[in-house]
């Protein structure tokens, strides 16, 4: 059996999960990445995306809109500022994130600030968060 560890992943609503891992496919802000037992102890920032979780109980899937992963000996701890299982997310929900991803991205675009670059690609990410599930919003 591949070597596992602590795997913990909370919003600020509640404790989604924490559970022995092998495995955890993380969107993060430069890229995803895979964290495994044996990992570089490693901070990185959430994108928005579908975090991902392999362990000896099965697999698992979040939808994550940000916040930050802390990779280290003691485990992998998710601090999300949103995170819903998938099985959660419907058509509603993820129109509710669009609208919030909207509403940031023309707020910035407004203000003409240096952050409507990063607005625009959250947006594109919560809307590439529908597709990955099969739900649209039209």
């Amino acid at each position: 059996m591949a070597d596992t560890l602590q795997f913990n992943l909370v919003s600020p609503e509640r404790s989604l999960a924490s559970m022995q891992v092998t495995e955890v496919q993380i969107p993060g802000s430069d890229g995803d990445m895979t964290a495994m037992a044996d990992h570089a102890p490693t901070i990185t920032t959430l994108r928005p995306g579908v975090l991902k979780v392999s362990g000896p109980e099965g697999d698992a899937e979040y939808v994550v809109t940000g916040g930050f992963a802390e990779i280290g000996d003691g485990g992998i701890s998710v601090l999300a500022e949103r995170a819903i299982a998938k099985a959660d997310m419907d058509q509603a929900t993820l129109k509710d994130m669009i609208d919030v991803a909207t509403d940031a991205f023309a707020k910035a675009q407004e203000a003409k600030s240096e952050g409507a670059d990063d607005a625009a690609k959250a947006l594109a990410d919560v809307v590439a968060i529908g597709d990955a599930l099969g739900i649209s919003v039209n």
